[in-house]
């Protein structure tokens, strides 16, 4: 009698919300003038920090340099916390989770002294 393997049960793939902030760095794409930036992305993984791992390794590969990420979770935790999720925004979330990929939904660029705001969407 062989033993075989036990396979583990593959994990679904979740799109998770994340904001990202992000310092200068050479070729990041940023306007002349900014200090860094905000980008809101909807990315794929198994759990969160895996798409938080997964966003910042294509961030940096993009030149740019993250410093920080906030996780929002998944659609279903954003509605449940009451967040007013637009028709684009599930259209992406679903473009995430099709290709497997992040998908950058919005960049704010920061000037001087300019502080991050949390959305309430």
């Amino acid at each position: 009698m062989t033993d075989t393997p036990t396979k583990k049960p593959k994990r679904p793939q979740l799109v998770y919300t994340l904001l990202i902030e992000v310092g200068r760095n050479v070729n990041d794409g940023l306007p002349k003038g900014a200090t860094g930036g905000a980008l809101m992305c909807f990315a794929s993984g198994v759990d969160e920090p895996e798409a938080v791992r997964e966003t910042v390794a294509v961030l940096k590969q993009a030149d740019l340099a993250p410093l920080d990420v906030t996780g929002y979770g998944t659609l279903e935790e954003r509605l449940e916390q009451g967040h007013d999720i637009s028709d684009e925004e599930r259209g992406l979330m679903q473009q995430a989770l099709d290709e497997n990929s992040v998908v950058v939904y919005q960049l704010t660029p920061f000037f001087e002294d300019q502080k991050i705001n949390t959305p309430t969407h």
